[in-house]
């Protein structure tokens, strides 16, 4: 059979979008959800997305790694849905709709997007490794001479060794630009590789930077390889509210293929 499907990317994160409010999408097929995230030889994306109806709220999010695996909550992947929600018709500016992690709130202007993360209560701290979830599990560190590091080394280094070895972890390396403005490199489980961007990673890096007094701004610029991602939060005493995650996203192209 011929499908369609839409191409979304937000800061270079680029993810395969399906309206599966049908249902007629296969969602245990995970070996063709990884062929049509293949580069070699499918579409190319690092997840792929399905768009379904849900009742109580505008959409439901459903989430795969390029692996082909559902996985945790994708931020970027969020803001495309967004995107896609209002192309399709399904939004006008507001909307209220569920993600793996529970219920999300978002904002479209344009081809920009604001998407509410869930809150963040939980920051384990050592040195200068951090872990905590923003939706999906990281580990952020402060690094120097960010761009001369092999982020497919690294990061595998990292994301395979002991303590995370059965679930995984995406592994953040961040460098300090000024006092509201962090360059970040991200190596994402599931596509295991360096992704463009990662908002779910950006907002970990936003978060773990203030934690840390790294920065006292609550309203942090992201410079990813993809492009800039900006993360502002309330900070409370023993947690993070009021998270949004903010940025572009955009439809790259509408096809068809057949599987």
């Amino acid at each position: 059979m011929i499908h369609t499907f839409y191409k979304y990317q937000g800061t270079g994160n680029d993810f395969v979008m399906i309206d599966n409010r049908l249902e007629a999408f296969d969602k245990n097929d995970s070996q063709l959800i990884a062929h049509l995230c293949s580069r070699r030889i499918g579409i190319g994306a690092d997840g792929l997305i399905l768009l379904e109806s849900e009742p109580g709220y505008d959409f439901k999010m459903v989430y795969f790694n390029a692996d082909g695996n559902e996985s945790t909550m994708c931020g970027n992947g969020g803001r495309c849905i967004v995107a896609f929600a209002d192309f399709l018709g399904i939004i006008n500016r507001d909307t209220r709709f569920l993600a793996i992690d529970g219920p999300h709130l978002a904002i479209i202007d344009s081809e920009h997007i604001e998407l509410k993360m869930q809150d963040v209560s939980t920051i384990s701290s050592n040195e200068n490794d951090h872990l905590l979830n923003t939706g999906s599990p990281h580990y952020v560190a402060l690094k120097s001479d960010l761009e001369t590091i092999d982020m497919n080394v690294e990061g595998a280094k990292i994301r395979y060794s002991e303590p995370f070895k059965s679930n995984g972890v995406n592994v953040n390396f961040a460098e300090k630009i000024n006092e509201d403005t962090f360059a970040i490199r991200t190596y994402e489980r599931g596509v295991e590789a360096e992704t463009l961007s990662c908002g779910t990673g950006a907002t970990a890096v936003a978060i773990a930077m203030f934690h840390s007094k790294q920065t006292t701004s609550n309203a942090i610029n992201l410079q990813t390889q993809g492009g800039v991602l900006k993360v502002r939060f309330n900070p409370l005493l023993e947690s993070y509210s009021e998270v949004w995650l903010c940025g572009p996203a955009k439809q790259v192209f509408k096809a068809e293929i057949e599987w």
